[in-house]
């Protein structure tokens, strides 16, 4: 269970690439739509949906990147694809003298091939994985060995994902 006190989070997070005081006009957003909805768009058919010249988008997505509102492109494959058929979400919840470590464990669980996602989160846990495994027996195995055998993980809840649907709109 969670301390509900103060000290059992991070007085603030240090976020890699601090976003919110970048200002986005119009055509921005245009662009980011687009690029949520299809990352492979053309650049040439980008810019006529923004309405600007080509060498103009491409200057404009590059600044996007630059200053970290784009974090990355990516193509997203279906785990079944891969033999790891079975998805799960697993909350986990370190140990309040673990705090310090915090950073250590996210990467350590981002590095693990299971790992398609890790979340920091608020509430009772700490932080939300989304694995993919080949099946319940990779599953077990990766909650004793990746998390309940950790010294400063204090508790672990499994949530089987029974579909992942993706939205496909833009922002």
């Amino acid at each position: 269970m969670g301390t509900g006190s103060s000290d059992s989070r991070p007085s603030r997070t240090v976020r890699p690439n601090d976003v919110r005081g970048v200002g986005l006009d119009e055509i921005d957003h245009v662009l980011l739509a687009q690029l949520t909805r299809d990352a492979r768009t053309p650049n040439n058919a980008l810019a006529a949906m923004a309405g600007i010249a080509p060498s103009t988008c491409l200057a404009r997505v590059r600044s996007l990147i630059e200053r970290g509102v784009i974090r990355g492109f990516h193509a997203d494959i279906d785990p079944a694809a891969l033999g790891r058929d079975l998805e799960a979400m697993i909350s986990v919840r370190l140990r309040a003298d673990a705090r310090p470590h915090m950073a250590r464990f996210a990467d350590r669980m981002s590095a693990a091939p299971e790992v398609l996602d890790v979340y920091f989160i608020a509430g009772a846990d700490d932080y939300l994985l989304h694995v993919a495994m080949r099946d319940t027996g990779a599953l077990r195995d990766f909650v004793l060995d990746h998390l309940s055998a950790r010294p400063e993980v204090a508790a672990t809840e499994t949530i089987l994902v029974f579909e992942h649907i993706r939205p496909r709109s833009g922002l």
